[in-house]
């Protein structure tokens, strides 16, 4: 079972930065911040517009992303930490 998400809503997984610094020097877990990065596991249908039209989300399954620091609500599903977002809270879209 997983979750699906509603109208212009997203499933994120965060993605962990590395905990070593440049010089080597490995990071306890508690100096550093949340990532502001994940990826979609899972993407809504799109949300209604007035006409009744459905304006399907520009994101799509395995893409990265950015969000914000305080952004979404966190839900726990099988041991796992997610995050959902709606497609506004996305900042942008890495590109290889």
């Amino acid at each position: 079972m997983f979750i699906r998400p509603l109208y212009d809503r997203i499933i994120v997984r965060r993605i962990e930065p590395s905990r070593t610094t440049a010089g080597g020097i490995v990071l306890p877990e508690q100096a550093g911040e949340k990532p502001e990065q994940g990826e979609v596991l899972a993407v809504g249908p799109g949300r209604r517009l007035a006409d009744g039209q459905r304006q399907p989300l520009q994101l799509a399954i395995g893409e990265r992303v950015l969000f914000g620091k305080y952004a979404g609500q966190a839900v726990k599903h099988g041991g796992e930490e997610y995050l959902v977002l709606r497609e506004a809270d996305v900042l942008g879209v890495f590109t290889s």
